[in-house]
């Protein structure tokens, strides 16, 4: 039986699962890649120091984000769970946020993350996350997920952000499903094995 499935594309129904980027090397890779290229490079930053979906980066206008200096916060109501999220934002989320308005005259109203013919999509942050990862010489499965989960991961290994508060701001419901969502619990239960009493 033929298909007009791509190749690579999962059956409907199937799991995907995305990885975030574990290391802060391939971080910094990827954000030396995307200097010159302000929309893309405030993506990247805007995702990763962040929790938001592509959904709702994609939701964010000029306006909404203007006048922000570090440790402001503005609100943006989810897509997937229309709940109203209050966003606080660091100073490299300003920073590249400044850089891309400063690109071209922005309307308050208009989309922050513009692509050729109006407001990004979904599929195409997927594909953008997907190249810069191959670009970078990361081996996995990556997409616009992976921005979001960067955050979380990062959260919890490099600043010991404790599971509870992390449950909290991914809205789950339970310490094991963020532990799966951001890839730690395998590689935490690896690690405690190899312990050497």
């Amino acid at each position: 039986m033929t298909t007009n499935r791509p190749r690579n594309q999962p059956k409907k129904g199937d799991l995907i699962k995305v990885e975030p980027i574990k290391t802060i090397n391939a971080i910094n890779k990827i954000k030396k890649t995307l200097e010159g290229h302000p929309r893309n490079f405030c993506l990247f930053v805007m995702g990763i120091n962040t929790n938001l979906r592509a959904s709702d980066l994609l939701r964010i206008t000029a306006g909404h984000v203007r006048h922000l200096q570090p440790g402001d916060s503005f609100e943006l109501k989810e897509k997937k769970t229309k709940k109203t999220r209050r966003i606080t934002v660091n100073n490299a989320v300003v920073s590249a946020i400044q850089q891309l308005l400063a690109s071209r005259g922005y309307d308050d109203k208009e989309s922050l993350l513009l692509g050729r013919k109006g407001p990004l999509t979904v599929p195409s942050v997927n594909r953008l996350v997907k190249g810069w990862c191959k670009d970078a010489n990361l081996k996995g499965n990556y997409g616009s997920h992976t921005l979001r989960k960067t955050f979380g991961f990062m959260q919890r290994t490099k600043f010991n952000v404790d599971i509870p508060t992390l449950m909290v701001m991914f809205n789950h419901s339970s310490q094991k499903q963020t532990l799966d969502y951001l890839c730690i619990q395998e590689d935490e239960i690896k690690d405690a094995y190899m312990n050497e009493l």
